[in-house]
This record gives structure tokens, C-alpha cells and sequence, in this order.
């Protein structure tokens, strides 16, 4: 997906933003409708008759009759096609929510040459059209990708707006050298290579931390609904953005070119929204440091682990390996022994059976990269563990 930033007019922003909220209005009261239906109960209405229920609404409501119906009708499909996605096992997809404004601000737009065009004004500028907002300015930053269909608008929290032109890009050609990686994903070190390298994901400088601490103290200090709390909302929000936009660019670039170098690509298996969940517990059993494991979370959601391997999927599909994660920062890459005094510390690794020492993120990377999966108990799982006393064998009668 092609995605460019759009430059519209402040009123064209209004009309955007109008289509916004029609397009959420119409999302969530099929949401709405859906939600009402249990076992026993005749089943919720579907595309075609949220349609005829679309053109009674518009009838019925003046304000939303001066919408575009070609964004109100996108919406009802979108929803359509996203329960048939939680429903295919094939697919397997959350099942569609409500969306907040303010969160969730964007629309669709399908049917190239009838309901929209795109044309190159200039050397950095094109422009789109849009229903009921005209011919909308956006940065030429590259060329639009001739086979697109369909484009999303979208407005992220910092007021910024952005076009999408949806196509799928072709993925990247392996090199055919044959050589295989590892990735070891951290938090002190956001990606540890195999091959030695250890990658860091850009985030806030320190003057823009203080900044942003500051602007939270201000903002908990404001009162709710003042347009002093919208001001300061509005810049961390930027602030928030920009660490975000880091984080993108360092996965898009580490991603292509790590699809680039090497034939195969193993990853450990990590469940990070299991990872990430909070540890506060409940009012009768709470949690114990939870502002520890919350700092802890915010690492590790800050370090780009899940957007990495998604888009090297995406860029390698079918060349990308998950590995099992058990031990493999206690199992020395030189002998295979497992043991947990191995790991000195966060950085170091140093073998307690053969002394072999290097840095703790790339010995676990390389034990990925060779496909290591060892046991609960240790070893490989095929071969009687090595971390483990002789054990004598009771012979039967």
C-alpha cells in the first residue's frame, strides 16, 4: 500500500472530516445491529438490506443525505467483508468493533475513473478527487502505483492527513546465496543480527522526552473540555507521532534490507500481546510490580518487535521462520549446553562448559538462526538433554 501525505484546503478538511464521521456513524450502527443478534434470534441484516436501510436513513436524516453515499455505502461493505473475514478459518480476524472519533478517522473510496482520478500537477504535487471535496492536493512523493483501485483517507491524531492507494507491492527477490539469519528481538538492543550487528530502533531524543513529561504534567493539571487541554493534547499527540514515524521508517528500511541479504529469515515465536499485558491484576488478587512490568511493556512496544516481522513477512513471504523461544539465550551457539548461569548478565554470555564468550543478544540470534529448539528440561529434544545429572536406569525383572 502506497501511502502519501494530503494537503487539503481548510475546506476541504471540512469536508473530509464529514466524511469521516458519516463513515464511523455507519459503521458502528452496523456494529450496533450485530451485536444485538444471540442464538435463537433471527440473524442480523446484511449488505444488501444495510443498503436499502442506508437510502430510508438518508431520506429520513438531512444531514446525512448531504454526505457522499459512495462513502457511506463503502463503509457498510467494509464492515461486510470484515465479518466474513472473522467468520473464514481460513482468515482468522478479530471481529469488527466500535470506532471513536478522534481514533478512528478515515474513509474508502472504490471505482478508479468513476468515482475518482488522480493526475500529477507538478514535480512534488499531485492531486486526487475526492466526493464532494474537488480535486485534493497531496505530496508526489513517488509515483502513484498505475494498478490501484481503491484509496483510504486517513486523519492520525496529530491532525496530519494521508492518502493510501491500495496495491499490493511485489516482494523483495531473495539473493539466492543461501544463507540463513537470525533475529533476536530486545529491548536494549531492538534487533540482534547473527551475523554480528546489532540494530537499534530510533526513538524520542532526550530533550523530547522532557518535553513530553512536561506536556503530561500539563495536560493532567488541565481541565477537561478547555481549549488549553486541546492545545496540549494536540502536541503530544505530535510529539507521539514523530516517535511513531521513527519506528516505521527503521522497520521499513531494517526489513528491506534484511530481505535483501539473506535467503532465510528466522525469528523467534514471540506472544507479544501476551507479553505485553498488563500486570495489575484484580482488586481482590493484585498484581505485584506493576509499574515495573509497565515500563517493561512500554520497551518492548516501543522496540518495533511484532511491526519488524510483519513486514519482513510481507517483503519475504514464505522465506521467514519462526522458531521456538525457549532457552535459546541460555544454550551456548558453540556446544549446545543449557544453563542458566551461562548469562552473566543483560550483555553478557559467557559458556559455564566451554568458556566460549561473546555478547548475550547475538548468541542467542545465532542459536536462531541454526533452528536450535531445545526442551523444558534442555537439550534438543531428540538427544538426552546435557544440562541434566546421570540418571540411573531401573532394569524390569
Amino acid at each position: 500500500m502506497s501511502r502519501y501525505r494530503l494537503l487539503p484546503t481548510p475546506a476541504q478538511q471540512a469536508v473530509l472530516r464529514d466524511h469521516c464521521g458519516h463513515a464511523r456513524y455507519v459503521w458502528n450502527l452496523a456494529v450496533e445491529q450485530h451485536a444485538h443478534w444471540h442464538p435463537g434470534r433471527a440473524s442480523a441484516p446484511g449488505y444488501l438490506e444495510q443498503c436499502r436501510q442506508l437510502t430510508q436513513a438518508r431520506a429520513e436524516h438531512p444531514w446525512l443525505a448531504a454526505g457522499s453515499q459512495t462513502v457511506q455505502q463503502q463503509a457498510l461493505r467494509d464492515f461486510a467483508q470484515a465479518m466474513a473475514a472473522f467468520f473464514d478459518p481460513q482468515n482468522p480476524a478479530g471481529r469488527p468493533s466500535w470506532r471513536k472519533a478522534g481514533r478512528h478517522e478515515g474513509f474508502r473510496i472504490v471505482g478508479r475513473g468513476r468515482q475518482w482520478d488522480v493526475r500529477r500537477v507538478s514535480r512534488h504535487v499531485g492531486q486526487v478527487w475526492v466526493p464532494k471535496a474537488g480535486w485534493v492536493r497531496f505530496r508526489w512523493s513517488r509515483a502513484v502505483p498505475p494498478g490501484a483501485t481503491s484509496y483510504r483517507v486517513t486523519m492520525d491524531r496529530a491532525g496530519r492527513w494521508h492518502i493510501a492507494f491500495a496495491v499490493i507491492p511485489a516482494p523483495v527477490p531473495a539473493p539466492g546465496n543461501g544463507q540463513a539469519v537470525g533475529i533476536d528481538r530486545g529491548v536494549a538492543v531492538s534487533a540482534a543480527l547473527s551475523t554480528g550487528e546489532m540494530l537499534h530502533c530510533p526513538a524520542l531524543t532526550a530533550r523530547e522526552r522532557r518535553r513530553l513529561r512536561r506536556l503530561q504534567r500539563t495536560l493532567a493539571r488541565a481541565r477537561r473540555g478547555s481549549n488549553r487541554r486541546g492545545r496540549v493534547r494536540h502536541a503530544i499527540a505530535r510529539l507521539r507521532a514523530r516517535e511513531t514515524d521513527r519506528r516505521k521508517d527503521w522497520a521499513e528500511k531494517t526489513s528491506t534490507g534484511i530481505a535483501r541479504r539473506f535467503d532465510v529469515i528466522r525469528v523467534e515465536d514471540l506472544q507479544i500481546g501476551n507479553m505485553t499485558r498488563s500486570a495489575r491484576g484484580t482488586r481482590g488478587d493484585p498484581g505485584r510490580n506493576v509499574r515495573q512490568k509497565a515500563g517493561l511493556n512500554r520497551g518492548i512496544l516501543r522496540s518495533g518487535w511484532g511491526l519488524l516481522v510483519r513486514r519482513l513477512e510481507d517483503k519475504a513471504p514464505g522465506r521467514v521462520e519462526k522458531i521456538r523461544p525457549a532457552f535459546t539465550s541460555q544454550r551456548c551457539s558453540a556446544c549446545g549446553q543449557v544453563d542458566r548461569d551461562s548469562r552473566e548478565s543483560q550483555a553478557g554470555f559467557r559458556c559455564t562448559a566451554c568458556g566460549f564468550a561473546c555478547h548475550a543478544d547475538v548468541n542467542a540470534a545465532i542459536n536462531i538462526a541454526a533452528g536450535h529448539a531445545v526442551t523444558a528440561r534442555g537439550g534438543d529434544g531428540v538427544a538426552r538433554p546435557v544440562n541434566r545429572e546421570p540418571q540411573l536406569l531401573l532394569q524390569s525383572a
